[in-house]
């Protein structure tokens, strides 16, 4: 079976940094619905369609195909006291985005800086603005579900698992 549209494809990946550290690694694989639904990188996928199973590849790729550039008009600094008492460097917070009312506009924020009276938070993900590597295996592909075509993911092995 070839990758197509509406497949299931599982791979095992590293995703490394431009000096070739680990970020992240599968320890068992992973499964995306293929198609343009938005489970990979639309670049990985490009790269995977028509393949097989037992494919490789290994792909740069740059802060645009990723997470996009690093934003330095996504830090905020805000008051202490709009947070928990035991906030701390590396928590992470939903946010409206600066400006927006709009309820479905929400970001997370990383605590960067805790202060007497602000904490400074940063809504950028934490590898915007880096080269990255991503490499992977293909170990399994299937024909997907109506179920997953019409939710537009993966579901489990008993189904919708949300």
């Amino acid at each position: 079976m070839r990758i197509e549209k509406d497949t299931v494809v599982s791979l095992n990946y590293e995703l490394l940094d431009s000096s070739d550290n680990i970020v992240e690694k599968t320890d068992t694989p992973i499964s995306y619905l293929h198609g343009g639904y938005g489970g990979i990188f639309p670049m990985v996928e490009e790269a995977l369609h028509n393949m097989e199973v037992g494919h490789t590849c290994s792909l740069s790729m740059e802060p645009e195909n990723t997470f996009g550039e690093y934003d330095s008009e996504l830090i905020r600094v805000e008051p202490r006291s709009s947070f928990p008492e035991n906030v701390a460097i590396g928590m992470q917070f939903e946010g409206s985005a600066e400006g927006s009312d709009d309820a479905d506009d929400i970001m997370i924020y990383t605590v960067t800086d805790v202060a007497e009276d602000k904490v400074v938070v940063d809504g950028n993900h934490p590898l915007a603005g880096m080269l990255l590597k991503f490499s992977c295996k293909v170990t399994e592909i299937r024909p997907a579900t109506q179920e997953e075509i019409s939710h537009e993911h993966v579901h489990g092995p008993r189904g919708h698992e949300h």
